[in-house]
């Protein structure tokens, strides 16, 4: 044995293992990249896309589009009721706008009428043959709305040519109810006279009066004031256009003497009697 395994140190150190270099470990944590920071307005994107959709949020999104559609559909109709006097010529919004002031002045004239029989029957030292002057005045103004007198004065003829047989009884009716808002007193079509009962029916190709057929051209004798009553035809949208656009020829003409001598045979009534005692 040498001296060297003798000695203590020596001996200690060849017991103990070989010595191991230390690699520096590596944190597999740093490797990894960090995840980036996200901002407020970048987390409420991810939030809201993609969408996430329920049932029930579909049916409510469905019910809202219909509610939608439903009041642009009825918005679009509503503007669409004034589309014939918003197209209108300035001259034809003045015609009528005189129309409803002549029709203001009228009921005023007539009022006033009923003011000064009123006082006149006051007044009268003669009471009784006032009332009967009035009577007979009263009864001429019925028979001519009732036809059952003839009747003359300024107004005008109106007469409709139809070759294609497109004109109707309601067409007729229309024409005849705008005369009477334009303030016609008496009106004759084709040899009958028009009162208020009076009822137009289609019959084949041609219209009826009152159960009497007649023929085109139609031809429309009213007593009025012209000035009134050729306007009401012709505004935007009335009895002219409408019958133009059927294809069919209308003619107005005034005239200062209209005659209208076709009657009708006065009704007694079968079951109305007077109240007056």
């Amino acid at each position: 044995m040498s001296e060297q395994d003798e000695t203590p140190g020596y001996r200690l150190r060849k017991e103990l293992p070989d010595e191991v270099p230390v690699t520096a470990s590596v944190d597999e944590s740093a490797e990894q990249p960090a995840e980036p920071v996200l901002t407020g307005r970048q987390r409420l994107v991810q939030g809201l896309w993609p969408p996430r959709i329920s049932r029930a949020q579909l049916i409510v999104a469905l019910l809202l589009f219909g509610l939608g559609f439903g009041l642009a559909v009825q918005v679009a109709s509503n503007s669409d009721s004034g589309n014939a006097l918003r197209g209108a010529r300035q001259e034809d919004l003045v015609r009528i706008l005189d129309e409803l002031d002549d029709r203001s002045q009228r009921l005023e004239d007539e009022k006033q009428g009923l003011e000064k029989q009123q006082q006149e029957l006051e007044n009268s030292s003669d009471q009784a043959e006032e009332a009967r002057k009035q009577t007979v005045e009263k009864e001429k103004q019925l028979g001519i709305l009732a036809g059952t007198v003839a009747a003359q004065g300024p107004g005008i003829t109106m007469t409709i040519g139809d070759t294609k047989g497109t004109v109707r009884a309601d067409m007729l009716l229309d024409a005849i109810q705008e005369l009477r808002a334009a303030g016609a007193e008496a009106i004759q079509v084709n040899g009958v006279r028009v009162v208020a009962g009076t009822y137009l029916t289609d019959s084949g190709k041609s219209v009826s009066v009152d159960g009497n057929k007649i023929n085109t051209p139609f031809r429309f004798k009213v007593i009025g004031n012209p000035q009134d009553l050729e306007p009401a035809l012709n505004i935007p949208g009335g009895v002219v256009q409408t019958l133009e656009k059927e294809q069919a020829t209308v003619t107005v003409e005034r005239s200062d003497k209209i005659v209208v001598d076709a009657l009708r045979a006065a009704k007694q009534p079968d079951y109305a009697r007077s109240s007056t005692r």
